[in-house]
């Protein structure tokens, strides 16, 4: 406490600042924008979920999975928020800015706050490579403060960079660390500037049509065709984005996808039809426009173009199962036991991770028991985490092997996929399988129904066609009940003895990723 105000909260035996003092020192943590109607639903318990935040022109701050972070509202430099990163920066962009970004651990208006004298946040003004966002975001009037000079990177600020912290911790030695930087950022920002002085909204239709062509030139065949226009998006054009930037297409001047490919349409580059109802596919190419012919592939893509225009002159490109890891992540009910080992909520570990954290704890604590050391005695804390409450009077030993897999089932499931040529992306769960069922229509006439094949990098309209050549029977593509964005594959009879061969034998898809193969018809003669 400072007077009346709080200045730092504990939780789990870890210090953070409060809003009050991050209010002192804007810039003592890495800082994320949103929108200002997001506070209320932070300051009623809510986490921050990664599509309210708002990402500036010189892009998000570079920051790893449980850095602490301010949230502060577009317009103002304020903090009004304190949160733990649930996923890296990169990770967040590979996640397409989905899911939940930020574990919210304190606001501005919640109880906290309102232990102390209660007083707003001071208008700050953004930092100047933020003005950008904040003029075409609101329009609002222009903010005038400190000089830009006076600041750093956003990306680069820690607890340590800035001088009002080292005044707290009395390193006055960051000064003389810091003496020879200004002059060449500030170089590196001029340079930034004189690069590219258009508006952020120009600047995403200028991203937008470099990965359109790119993605034409390079990544899509004639073989491919039809192909879905939320495949080209996702799998093709995302592929040619540059590092660092990231595709919108709500901060460009088109809004939706569908007007973007329109255009490109009027300009006779592609054709777009919707071969099934609500469901858009790309359908022809003019490889011989000339806006495709004139492209220019940039430089450090140069080599991965390279293989895949030797890959379309070859013929179809092979397909590779994505690696698939299951990870987990520490909960709040197994952090005692997790702590010692420098872990908190929400790390997120491996199960040969896991399984060392336990077998040292053990050891650690000498709880091998002596007689049998295949037993392990149940402490306290592994009786709190391990044990239900009927079985903590009972169960004084576990064996090793119950031990580890009860403390996995007790943490949060996650998994990380890896495509070939690509990052790898952790997500929340357990990956869906790819749900094969069968559905009886009128006449007694039964249908094939494929959901998730883009979970697993399949194009749902490629294993259509195939799927359509191989049994010689109609099938069609629709938006998948219940989803945002994936669609169903539809095929006549049933066709599961075809689906189990392309899945398993060409694909090489492990079958624990495929739920419903054994609905498939018995072989056999009738009788």
């Amino acid at each position: 406490m400072n007077h009346r105000n709080p200045i730092l909260f504990e939780v789990e035996k870890v210090l953070y600042p409060t809003v009050y003092t991050l209010w002192v020192y804007p810039d003592l943590l890495p800082a994320f924008t949103t929108w200002p109607p997001v506070l209320q639903k932070l300051a009623g318990g809510a986490d921050l979920m990664l599509p309210g935040v708002v990402v500036p022109p010189s892009g998000l701050p570079q920051v790893t999975r449980g850095t602490l972070c301010a949230v502060t509202l577009l317009g103002n430099r304020a903090p009004v928020a304190v949160g733990v990163a649930t996923m890296s920066t990169e990770e967040m962009l590979a996640a397409g800015m989905k899911g939940k970004g930020f574990a919210v651990l304190h606001t501005h208006l919640d109880h906290l706050w309102e232990y102390g004298d209660k007083s707003s946040p001071p208008t700050l003004a953004p930092l100047g490579t933020d003005c950008a966002a904040v003029e075409s975001a609101g329009g609002q009037e222009e903010l005038q403060g400190k000089e830009p000079e006076q600041h750093v990177d956003i990306r680069a600020l820690s607890l340590r960079d800035r001088d009002p912290c080292a005044e707290l911790l009395g390193k006055e030695e960051l000064h003389e660390h810091r003496a020879a930087e200004p002059a060449e950022d500030a170089s590196t920002q001029h340079q930034q500037e004189a690069e590219d002085s258009r508006t952020p909204q120009e600047q995403m239709d200028a991203l937008f049509n470099q990965c359109f062509f790119h993605a034409l030139k390079c990544r899509v065949k004639k073989s491919d065709l039809p192909l879905l226009t939320s495949t080209f998006l996702g799998s093709h054009m995302v592929s040619c984005c540059p590092a660092g930037k990231q595709l919108d297409i709500k901060k460009s001047s088109y809004k939706k996808f569908s007007k973007f490919l329109q255009c490109m349409q009027h300009q006779r580059i592609l054709q777009v039809k919707e071969l099934s109802k609500g469901v858009e596919s790309i359908v022809d190419v003019d490889w011989k426009h000339p806006d495709i012919k004139a492209f220019a592939v940039p430089e450090g893509f140069s080599s991965a173009s390279a293989a895949q225009d030797s890959k379309s002159e070859e013929g179809e490109q092979v397909y590779h199962a994505p690696e698939i890891i299951p990870l987990y992540g520490v909960s709040t009910k197994m952090i005692p036991l997790f702590q010692e080992s420098g872990h908190r909520k929400g790390s997120i570990l491996s199960s040969s991770e896991v399984r060392n954290i336990i077998i040292n704890y053990v050891k650690s604590n000498e709880l091998v028991d002596e007689t049998n050391k295949n037993f392990v005695k149940v402490n306290a804390i592994l009786c709190d985490c391990l044990l239900d409450k009927s079985e903590q009077d009972e169960i004084s030993h576990l064996k090793w092997d119950e031990l580890l897999s009860r403390c996995l089932e007790r943490l949060q499931p996650f998994h990380q996929v890896t495509f070939s040529g690509q990052e790898p992306v952790v997500r929340k769960g357990n990956i869906e399988p790819i749900d094969i069922s069968i559905a009886q229509r009128s006449s007694n006439k039964k249908v094939t129904i494929i959901k998730n094949l883009e979970l697993y990098g399949l194009d749902p309209q490629c294993v259509a066609n195939t799927l359509q050549q191989k049994v010689q029977a109609s099938a069609t593509i629709s938006p998948a009940p219940g989803t945002k964005d994936r669609v169903q594959v539809q095929i006549q009879g049933n066709q599961i003895h075809h689906l189990a061969k392309m899945l398993l034998e060409e694909c090489q898809l492990p079958r624990k990723y495929i739920q419903g193969l054994d609905k498939a018809p018995k072989l056999g003669r009738k009788k």
